[in-house]
């Protein structure tokens, strides 16, 4: 029998969590906590110190306060709803890259359907059920695009600890959890932080292709592979361009090492399965690619927030890392004829780590009418390689 808010007592709000994360696996839901709606003072310090480095990724809110006060994302909050759902590690018959037919890879947060239809949908299906119980609830509901920090909010709400990988980890799923919140008016109690940490373990931080792990629980994102490979734009760090390898979005290697993740695989959400052709797709055919291809292709995957180009330059990056000799028409092709001025540097570069006579030739011709200054550079390095 459903409640108005004024109608409910301590004892009722305590039974309604309860009743609410025993419904969890009913929803889709892997975990439920519940955090309160106090400012996040701390975090905003951590994130100003953030600031001052120069470690943002670009891609958050600007307005720190925004971030860490639910108050200016929603009139009078009372407790936040965070949700955790677990995604596979693991790929089942992934395809091999072989010489001639080499091939990328996307992050496992870039595997079946976009996480974020998959959360709002298990979101929308919590608030249904809290509108069951008590009709007059305000929500709001967000997933990775919100104001608010994820990993704080599931961090208070007792989903995780927040490894020094800057995961959330939490003690049964590791690492391998998509998070989501909902800012309520609803005064539900406040679950208590998970106390377990990663002790003297610094694998993730060890394992780092970049150094972007700076410190525990401290990224640079500047330098983190995950955030690089969706940026738009020149890369113009060579290390970062060899770093990259054949990742085509994202990177994992923070959380294939950590201990906490180890064995744990997970399929029970039909819809976070991955397709191997897509999850390791062939290098060659991604640089012809249309955007309407690429819409069919990977238009249902997180991959495709950031749109077709990104996902061309790094395949053309992955090239030049396998050196790749079948690819040298095809990215000689782009180095001479692309548009778009950072695919001609990656070809450039690409063509350079790759070497040979039809190779430095291709170079040349484009030294002859190139007029970016990036890619200039990037000639003239590629260049000097012969």
């Amino acid at each position: 029998m459903s409640k108005g808010i004024a109608e409910m007592n301590s004892n009722d709000w305590q039974q309604l969590k309860l009743d609410m994360q025993a419904a969890a696996e009913s929803l889709g839901i892997d975990k439920i906590g519940v955090a309160s709606s106090d400012p996040f003072v701390e975090l905003k310090q951590i994130l100003l110190r953030h600031r001052e480095k120069g470690f943002e990724s670009g891609f958050e809110e600007k307005d720190l306060d925004k971030r860490t006060d639910p108050g200016l994302s929603f009139a009078a909050p009372r407790s936040i709803i965070s949700i955790a759902v677990a995604y596979p590690s693991k790929l089942t018959d992934a395809p091999r890259s072989e010489k001639g037919a080499y091939r990328g890879i996307l992050s496992r947060s870039a595997w079946g359907l976009d996480y974020h239809q998959v959360l709002r949908n298990r979101l929308q299906r919590l608030e249904a059920w809290i509108r069951d119980q008590v009709p007059d609830a305000r929500m709001e509901s967000m997933v990775d695009t919100g104001a608010l920090v994820d990993r704080a909010v599931a961090e208070r709400a007792g989903i995780g600890w927040l490894g020094k990988n800057c995961s959330v980890i939490t003690p049964e799923f590791g690492s391998w959890v998509y998070l989501g919140e909902m800012i309520t008016n609803l005064p539900l109690p406040a679950d208590r932080p998970v106390t377990e940490s990663c002790g003297d373990c610094t694998l993730c931080i060890d394992a780092c292709p970049t150094g972007a792990l700076v410190g525990p629980g401290q990224l640079n994102a500047q330098r983190c592979i995950s955030f690089v490979t969706q940026t738009k734009g020149h890369i113009e760090d060579d290390e970062l361009k060899k770093k990259i390898g054949n990742r085509l979005y994202g990177c994992d290697t923070c959380q294939t090492v950590c201990p906490q993740n180890k064995g744990k695989h997970w399929t029970q959400h039909a819809e976070l399965q991955p397709d191997p052709e897509q999850a390791k797709p062939l290098l060659l055919p991604l640089l012809k690619m249309t955007n309407r291809e690429f819409k069919e292709r990977f238009g249902t995957s997180s991959a495709a927030w950031r749109g077709r180009k990104p996902i061309q330059r790094n395949a053309i990056l992955a090239l030049g890392h396998f050196k790749d000799a079948s690819a040298v028409a095809a990215l000689s092709e782009l180095l001479l004829h692309d548009e778009r001025a950072e695919i001609r540097s990656a070809a450039a570069w690409s063509l350079g780590r790759i070497g040979g006579s039809e190779a430095m030739e291709g170079l040349r011709r484009a030294m002859e009418r190139e007029q970016d200054q990036v890619v200039i550079r990037e000639l003239e390095k590629s260049l000097c390689l012969s």
